[in-house]
């Protein structure tokens, strides 16, 4: 699978959000070996906690999948810039590189409003940005403009 593959299955993941009132935001971790161990998606709305993001969720599957809480060879796929939560989970997993779709300018970490990737702590994943970021941001827009239609 490509790059732009494992952001599709983030997408879908993504997509199942919206019936649920859910911001759409979608997340796999992927082993070295190139199998999605982890998935996650947005659930703040209907499981009713601060803590139900995506990453949150796909890195937890990950971690139960290896059987460790180390993912340091791993890729995390995430449609929405990580939020300082998020940030701090793949920092504290080790996670070896995360791609993002579209920027978060409200709370992104990973550059948009500060990047914790460059702060003072052990672990430093590489960033890769803008992973079919129009599609991604396209999918964020639905969702609001219909919001606020309601």
């Amino acid at each position: 699978m490509t790059h732009e593959d494992y952001m599709r299955e983030a997408l879908k993941l993504a997509g199942a959000c919206v019936p649920d009132g859910d911001v759409p935001v979608g997340c796999v971790v992927v082993s070295p070996d190139g199998a999605i161990i982890g998935r996650g998606r947005n659930r703040r709305e209907a499981d009713s906690r601060a803590t139900a993001h995506a990453e949150i969720e796909a890195i937890e599957e990950a971690c139960a999948a290896l059987g460790s809480w180390r993912l340091e060879d791993c890729t995390l796929y995430v449609t929405l810039e990580p939020c300082p939560m998020c940030a701090g989970a793949i920092i504290n997993a080790r996670i070896g590189a995360v791609r993002y779709g579209a920027r978060e300018d409200k709370s992104g970490c990973c550059g948009s409003v500060l990047n914790l990737f460059e702060e003072r702590f052990n672990h430093h994943p590489r960033v890769y940005g803008g992973l079919l970021e129009s599609e991604c941001r396209r999918l964020l827009e639905q969702f609001f403009q219909t919001l606020r239609k309601i």
